[in-house]
């Protein structure tokens, strides 16, 4: 009778154990879920709307949508970065075709952390595009700039309330959306210079997630994965959760020194952009036809979903990524004359 009644407690608690690990899977699966389609779609075709004019630097457009994120910013609690008094860098620069000033802003949330405030991870994405451009023969003259990079704008927006709502970071992030990429990574530029590199511990960049990747369905790749471990660190956290990460590939193209990633990886900054774009073959790239209907949202959710699972021991202060290691040349961005 003993050995029965033993059977039958051994039983249950084996029931009870499994139902115990089903109710934290499906609370896992339910806290990933926060980042809908729905949210991601209303981010994705507000920014990339024909009322933001293409958003081009220093442009009316662009101002809208600055608007709108710094509204986003401040609904999610959002603190203002450094000594500023609101959400905007501000700065002048000179067009180096038009050789004219112009004013603009990067756009700065911070979510401070706990335990360890004083590190910095960097989650950006450009919001700026190409503007409106006449050209003969053509009927569509706003480029919108949806993938490029509405797409990682609206990441960046989804992640900020994603971790604000979590309240898991140990460590500070700096939700940034910059501005002046397309004229030359103006914007991130600007804002290395004024920062003390030690202290920033990563850089998350995201960039053209619109569209399937040229690995298949639930992947991504990274750009300069070889120069830190920060790939590795991503690969292992998304283990078992049906979305991989592969290295960049498009080697040729060089597109670790191309989007905003690159001004923060200059000063040895394990700095990296996510991606899914397949620029080969994108007919979309840079045209007036780079449109919200013409990416998948569902793409798009799971890819910043995928962000959120990947990044989150390096922001939570569990994992630490090899700071970056570059040539003169590449440091400068010059490239070395030959002999």
């Amino acid at each position: 009778m003993k050995k029965i009644n033993l059977i039958y407690v051994l039983f249950f608690a084996i029931i009870f154990s499994c139902k115990e690990n089903t109710k934290q899977t499906t609370v896992k699966e339910v806290t990933i879920a926060d980042i809908d389609t729905t949210t991601v779609r209303k981010h994705l075709y507000t920014l990339a709307s024909d009322e933001m004019e293409g958003r081009g630097t220093g442009t009316q457009g662009i101002e809208k949508a600055a608007q709108y994120i710094e509204s986003k910013f401040k609904k999610f609690g959002l603190k203002t970065y450094d000594t500023l008094n609101n959400y905007r860098q501000t700065f002048t620069f000179t067009n180096r075709q038009t050789k004219k000033e112009i004013t603009a802003s990067n756009i700065i949330g911070v979510l401070e952390g706990k335990s360890k405030k004083d590190e910095y991870v960097v989650v950006s994405a450009h919001y700026d595009h190409l503007g409106i451009r006449n050209k003969e023969g053509q009927l569509d003259s706003i480029y919108n700039g949806a993938d490029d990079d509405a797409s990682g704008t609206t990441a960046v927006l989804a992640l900020a309330e994603y971790f604000s709502k979590k309240k898991i970071n140990e460590r500070t992030i700096l939700f940034i959306a910059f501005t002046g990429e397309e004229m030359g990574l103006i914007g991130s530029n600007h804002f290395g210079k004024g920062i003390d590199s030690t202290k920033f511990v990563a850089g998350i960049n995201i960039e053209m997630i619109g569209k399937e990747s040229n690995y298949g369905p639930k992947t991504a790749w990274l750009t300069g994965f070889n120069r830190s471990d920060f790939g590795t660190i991503i690969q292992k956290n998304l283990e078992g959760s049906g979305y991989v990460l592969h290295p960049d590939p498009f080697q040729k193209f060089n597109l670790f020194f191309r989007s905003d990633n690159a001004s923060l990886a200059r000063l040895g900054i394990p700095a990296h952009t996510f991606s899914t774009g397949p620029i080969d073959v994108d007919i979309h790239y840079h045209k007036a036809s780079d449109e919200p209907e013409t990416l998948n949202v569902s793409n798009i959710t799971e890819t910043i979903r995928a962000i959120a699972i990947g990044t989150e021991s390096i922001i939570k202060g569990e994992d630490t990524p090899t700071r970056v290691v570059l040539t003169v040349e590449e440091m400068t961005g010059r490239r070395k004359k030959k002999k």
